[in-house]
């Protein structure tokens, strides 16, 4: 009789390996789940903007707080910085992944454009009265631009693209910008700038609701009467030269409509602060920020107005800086599709399986050597108790037999279910026990016709054997 040790160590066998899988597969869940819970984390994007406290500031900072309310996909980490040249120096070296940054200033040669935060138009006037003892006295006429030589112009805001900007309108119209004082005052300065008495005329850069040429226009006017608007006659001319500049126009009554300022639409140039990105921003971070930005405008809005300004930018005609390739594929249509992007990888991930899966099944029969070996030899088993049955001499050796291969059998299915042993084997386990059960009819016929005496027609004899 086949001892029950090792069965038993089979079974024993069979339980570490199912430890061993059940702690692997936990094991490759939490991996994936970690995985699936670092891929789905919002991504945080550095965004430089500054000065402190000004309009862009604020916008950035509502967006930042909005992004973080609203926001599963994209959030913003706002950097401090002096202004829009600064910001534009961290995105050139890396130390941030997006900055805001007036278009005309020098920026990093792969810097492109994610979005237009606002666009401000060049406004130049000059007062209508001369300052003096007669303040009812008329000055000089100045009614265009190229009136301007020889005279003085205020341009609000200390940053040097300010008075670059005036230069290249006064060449683009003609005038020798040497010809032309020109004297800076802060945002903060607007009294100042009004009360100067030298001052011939005056240049404010900003949205057309700007408060800071909304109280220029009414502290100049209450110092030296009602503002004469010069139009840039030349502007497209300007803006084919320099296309980081934009020819527009300004409204009638855009400041005022009782008198209207101005009387009527007046030519002039527009330059845009951008959100911008560097090239190597990858075209899903870029085009995920942008969805989203468009998504919560009007909520950004109700906590500052500012953010009413910020638009798309233009992809249909060529701009500098170009708009960046993940913001134009959300404009233009064109986004891929997550198959589009992972197509190929979904290939090569079935390649990887169909390989994984040709591995594991080698290996899982490697592992399971010891039961095909197993198998074996409950079969050779089987067999030997056939013979065994063939000379038995009693029903109670039949019993005994048929409790052996009983055992062997729900070894044997054990070892199937488990996998351990293929249809094939357990199709020619099913021939021997066939052949067991044949012989057990036959030799129980055998001894209730009281035969157990005659020598069995195949195989040994017990008593032979012993």
């Amino acid at each position: 009789m086949l001892p029950s040790n090792p069965i038993r160590s089979a079974h024993d066998r069979r339980q570490r390996r199912l430890l061993i899988v059940l702690a692997l597969g936990f094991v490759v869940f939490g991996a994936a789940a970690a995985g699936l819970f670092y891929v789905l984390q919002p991504e945080t994007l550095r965004i430089a903007v500054g000065p402190a406290g000004s309009d862009d500031h604020q916008v950035v900072q509502a967006m930042a707080e909005t992004f973080g309310e609203e926001s599963r996909t994209v959030k913003l980490s706002p950097i401090t910085t002096g202004g829009a040249a600064e910001s534009l120096a961290l995105l050139g070296a890396g130390k941030t992944d997006l900055a805001v940054g007036r278009g005309d200033l020098a920026m990093p040669a792969d810097a492109q454009t994610l979005a237009v935060l606002r666009k401000n138009y060049v406004v130049l006037w000059s007062p209508s009265r001369r300052p003096g003892k007669d303040s009812r006295q008329r000055a000089a006429k100045i009614g265009e631009i190229a009136d301007l030589a020889g005279r003085k112009v205020g341009v609000i805001g200390r940053t040097g693209a300010n008075l670059a900007l005036l230069r290249t309108i006064l060449l683009g119209s003609g005038v020798e910008p040497d010809k032309i004082a020109m004297a800076q005052y802060g945002t903060e300065e607007i009294e100042k700038l009004a009360q100067d008495t030298t001052l011939d005329a005056y240049l404010a850069v900003g949205p057309l609701d700007s408060k800071i040429t909304a109280d220029a226009l009414a502290a100049t006017t209450r110092t030296r009467g009602a503002p004469t608007f010069l139009a840039v006659e030349a502007s497209e001319a300007i803006a084919l030269k320099h296309p980081r500049y934009e020819a527009e126009e300004i409204p009638g009554s855009a400041f005022n409509a009782k008198p209207s300022w101005p009387e009527d639409k007046i030519d002039t140039i527009s330059v845009n602060h951008l959100i911008l990105a560097r090239k190597e921003l990858s075209e899903a971070k870029a085009a995920a920020f942008y969805r989203q930005l468009f998504a919560v405008r009007d909520t950004i809005t109700q906590s500052v107005a500012g953010a009413a300004h910020i638009t798309k930018p233009e992809t249909e005609k060529e701009a500098e800086p170009s708009v960046h390739r993940g913001a134009a594929a959300v404009i233009n249509g064109t986004e891929r599709t997550f198959l589009d992007k992972y197509s190929d990888y979904f290939w090569f991930a079935l390649l990887l399986l169909s390989g994984v899966g040709s591995a594991a099944a080698w290996l899982r029969r490697y592992l399971n050597r010891d039961e095909r070996d197993d198998n074996t030899s409950h079969r050779n088993r089987v067999l030997a108790v056939v013979s065994e049955v063939r000379d038995a001499r009693s029903a109670e050796d039949l019993l005994r037999s048929q409790h052996e291969v009983d055992a062997i059998i729900g070894e044997t299915l054990k070892c199937y279910d488990d996998g351990a042993i293929e249809q094939e084997d357990l199709a020619a386990f099913g021939l021997v026990l066939e052949l067991f059960n044949h012989a057990v009819a036959e030799r129980r016929a055998a001894l209730q016709s009281g035969h157990a005496d005659q020598a069995p027609t195949t195989g040994p004899t017990l008593a032979s054997r012993r």
